[in-house]
């Protein structure tokens, strides 16, 4: 919950961060409970996402990885998608699964970029193979580094807007958490 209050702080910055590419669509989605999935309107209101979000609580539950990723499938089917972003803290399901659906979003040019809270290794495992077949990143955090989220959460904005040279530049010019980005997308 604490991180997820943490992204809702900073997901007006990733708008902002944005604005000079042309901007960003958002469709905020989510698991928690007992195979609860929800996933909202794309959006480009930086209100509207707020309200969303903070509307949203944390729910004992097992994870529902796999869900989310054949959700951008389904999604970048109907309307391309230029990244998928995740963050969390733990994996529940059978890796090779979600290998499998994680493919799929390669072949279709979506790169996953999960940023994992804390230091679970199966999480870090399966994100990092994500990652790989999906062409994206992933990268830890400490649930005390707002700055790194930060970071990392602007840095795929920037990328989604703007593409790899946009993402290049701004690791240029920032350098930190974002160069941890730009190195694995080369």
């Amino acid at each position: 919950q604490p991180t997820w209050d943490q992204a809702c702080r900073l997901q007006a910055e990733m708008f902002q961060e944005t604005a000079s590419l042309g901007g960003l669509e958002i469709q905020l989605a989510y698991y928690r409970g007992f195979r609860e999935f929800k996933a909202g309107d794309w959006t480009s209101n930086s209100r509207s996402l707020t309200r969303d979000m903070t509307g949203v609580y944390c729910l004992a539950g097992e994870t529902q990885i796999e869900t989310m990723l054949r959700h951008a499938v389904v999604e970048t089917k109907k309307k391309h998608v230029n990244a998928l972003v995740f963050v969390g803290d733990s994996v529940e399901e059978d890796i090779d699964k979600l290998g499998a659906v994680a493919g799929e979003l390669g072949l279709l040019g979506v790169p996953a970029f999960l940023f994992q809270e804390g230091n679970d290794t199966v999480a870090e495992f399966a994100f990092g193979q994500i990652a790989r077949l999906t062409g994206g990143a992933h990268c830890r955090f400490d649930a005390g580094s707002a700055r790194a989220l930060r970071e990392l959460l602007a840095a795929v904005a920037v990328y989604a807007a703007g593409g790899r040279k946009a993402l290049e530049n701004l690791a240029h010019n920032r350098g930190g958490a974002i160069l941890q980005i730009a190195h694995q997308l080369k």
